[in-house]
């Protein structure tokens, strides 16, 4: 069916980056989980007591929405105001897939 190798290897490689896709976004929601959701709640609406009490803003905030990729990476990594940094606990890769999955909360 697919005798052609440039047909098979576009057929491949489309199927293992779906595959990577999928994994990234369920990593990423893991992690986020794991350490992000006890302030920043279960749909980025940080509506959790930690959330409340540390003036966690809300996935629907414009400064949040305001803020780059790269601003959420290094405040992820490195902390900011009263968030504390994860870089003690994740990897580059854990921090860049939870940041992803939060601002896909953002649509």
């Amino acid at each position: 069916m697919l005798k052609d190798p440039v047909v098979r290897f576009i057929a491949i490689a489309t199927v293992a980056l779906g595959c990577m896709s999928s994994y990234g976004q369920e990593s990423g929601e893991k992690t986020y989980q794991a350490h992000c959701q006890s302030c920043h709640g279960a749909t980025g609406m940080a509506d959790t007591g930690p959330g409340r009490v540390t003036k966690t803003l809300p996935v629907t905030s414009p400064e949040l929405k305001s803020r780059t990729l790269s601003e959420m990476l290094i405040y992820t990594r490195d902390g900011k105001d009263r968030m504390r940094g994860f870089k003690e606990k994740l990897t580059e890769a854990e921090i860049k897939a939870s940041v992803i999955y939060f601002r896909s909360l953002m649509q």
